[in-house]
């Protein structure tokens, strides 16, 4: 760390405002400057993007009707749990998180668990899509998220579920009605 912080202390010698630049430099000092809560702002985003990874994984094998691969997908959230660095959240965010990730676990253990039950599955899929679209709103998101609106599921009540790409590949309906959804929203 002290060799790193010469070799950027040589580096920025021309750049002028010495003094701001050992400020910027000093690790007690990183919580105070700008860019500095910009990565944290930017880390926090990108905590979820593994267990928004596998959620995608599931919604993919939900359209293509594959019950056993949409468990693999569930077991792979279920797995990206404990990797989530909730350390600087706010009281007020972790409070939040708990909440959500309660039922995050309860409805991917349900699409584990089912295999052979599809329409069990798709019925977790609503409120893990819920709770997914929960965490981007709480958090955010490092990449755009399509928030994609099926009016026909649930006898036509309709759900909801998010995608990181704008091709509709719906995983209420599967290959029956692949393109049936539009999209609703844009998160970020």
């Amino acid at each position: 760390m002290a060799l790193f912080t010469l070799f950027m202390a040589a580096c920025n010698q021309n750049t002028g405002n010495k003094s701001e630049q050992a400020k910027q430099d000093d690790p007690a000092n990183v919580s105070a400057t700008p860019a500095s809560q910009q990565e944290n702002q930017a880390a926090k985003k990108d905590n979820f993007a593994e267990l928004f990874s596998h959620y995608q994984h599931l919604a993919l094998a939900l359209s293509s009707d594959d019950d056993k691969e949409a468990a693999l997908a569930s077991k792979g959230i279920l797995e990206a749990i404990p990797n989530i660095n909730t350390g600087n959240f706010t009281a007020e965010q972790n409070s939040k998180y708990d909440e959500i990730i309660a039922d995050v676990k309860e409805h991917a253990e349900h699409i584990q668990e089912n295999i052979g039950n599809i329409a069990h599955q798709r019925e977790h899929l609503v409120g893990l899509s819920d709770d997914l679209y929960d965490i981007t709103k709480t958090f955010g998101s490092e990449k755009t998220i399509y928030k994609v609106y099926c009016p026909m599921y649930n006898d036509g009540k309709g759900a909801f579920w998010l995608s990181s790409i704008k091709e509709i590949k719906n995983p209420y309906h599967g290959q029956e009605m692949l393109g049936c959804g539009e999209i609703q929203e844009e998160l970020k």
